[in-house]
């Protein structure tokens, strides 16, 4: 019973901790899609391509397509008052909000980006709170400036080196740190005039048609644009931090099943006592004409009974355990400002078989060296 409860218990934290990194896994995945696109093209080579208009729109009339935003992004220095921040302003279509985007964490304010006259800013809330931005204030702009393109004489007016312009801050938005301390959203009209871009892009957003795959999609725009383009999904965007998380959920998963290899000693110990208790009744059945085999046998069942029993005791707990938490809430994150209240939790089937897998087989081997202590009982001493 002490092994079968042993082996419980390690089941049970790899079930709960497995989920929990699916879940966290997936809150990362939604967060992103909040301000990432679906799928996005990228030059292969440089910061920027050249896009124009019959291009673009040939682009717009692939099968899948719904939405094509035009991005423009580069560094530039915002500052309000006696505040200033070097941060990434992003330029983009009027488009850029009919792709679902700040669906997750929080926004508030105005939810356009001005007009041609008076354009306006969405800022992450770090950028915002280092420059002391006041979304109340009446008629507050935020001073943008972008250094120009060096020319063969230095003027000695500094004004000459660098492009300046003003924008309204109309909202915030907060999802992630990464981007909550580094983003500034503004039209691309007037971070192209800005920048002094033209035609010429840094990216490209693209939402995906109902009912349509995004692989199928991605297919076909790597089809059309050839191999001087990226074209990157979700995941592939932040390919570094999903790999980041799937390592620390496979390292997790080794470092709890070492455990649970430890804590499988109880099955080791009490089965070699069971051998060393019963080498009477073992020497009786060796006279009996029973075999070797026949005797690891016994001790492999007994040994199969406990890893089994202890596996589906500890997955059917685990699994009410993760079931509570994604109901109810159970383990708060304890951080008051976090996009969801407790830890995310997803349970994964292909999880249930690993561990599943591990479990059985620690056990089986933990079976194995009693069973042969077993077998080897002398018939003739014992009796």
């Amino acid at each position: 019973m002490i092994s079968m409860v042993g082996v419980a218990v390690g089941t049970i934290a790899l079930v709960v901790v497995m989920s929990v990194f699916n879940g966290l896994e997936d809150l990362i995945r939604s967060l992103f899609a909040s301000f990432d696109a679906e799928l996005k093209v990228e030059p292969v080579a440089g910061k920027s391509f050249l896009a124009p208009k019959e291009w673009l729109r040939e682009i717009e009339q692939i099968e899948g397509v719904a939405i094509l935003t035009e991005v423009i992004e580069d560094n530039a220095l915002f500052q309000n008052g006696g505040s200033q921040i070097v941060a990434k302003i992003k330029g983009v279509s009027d488009n850029f909000l009919d792709q679902g985007r700040f669906s997750r964490g929080y926004f508030w304010g105005d939810t356009t980006l001005g007009t041609a006259i008076r354009p306006g800013a969405i800022l992450g809330r770090g950028v915002g709170f280092f420059l002391s931005v006041n979304l109340d204030a009446v008629n507050s702009t935020i001073k943008v400036f972008y250094p120009k393109a060096p020319r063969s004489a230095a003027s000695i007016d500094p004004s000459q080196l660098y492009a300046s312009a003003q924008l309204e801050p109309r909202a915030f938005f907060s999802i992630d740190q990464k981007f909550d301390d580094e983003y500034v959203i503004a039209p691309l009209d007037f971070t192209r005039d800005l920048l002094n871009y033209g035609e010429k892009r840094t990216s490209l957003e693209i939402k995906v048609k109902q009912g349509y795959a995004i692989k199928d999609v991605q297919k076909r725009l790597k089809n059309y644009l050839g191999p001087e383009y990226l074209v990157k999904n979700a995941d592939e965007q932040h390919a570094g931090l999903i790999r980041t998380v799937k390592l620390e959920k496979l390292f997790v998963f080794l470092t709890l099943t070492f455990i649970l290899a430890i804590a499988s000693f109880n099955i080791f110990f009490s089965l070699s006592m069971l051998a060393i208790e019963k080498k009477k009744d073992i020497a009786v059945l060796k006279a009996m004409g029973a075999r070797d085999r026949l005797i690891r046998g016994i001790f492999l069942k007994q040994g199969a009974l406990i890893a089994f029993s202890g596996a589906v005791i500890g997955l059917v707990l685990g699994y009410l355990v993760v079931l509570a938490q994604d109901t109810f809430g159970l383990v708060s994150l304890g951080i008051s400002s976090a996009v969801v209240d407790a830890y995310p939790v997803r349970i994964v089937m292909t999880d249930f078989i690993w561990i599943s897998v591990a479990v059985v087989s620690i056990t089986l081997l933990a079976s194995w060296r009693p069973a042969i202590i077993a077998s080897k009982v002398d018939t003739v001493r014992e009796l």
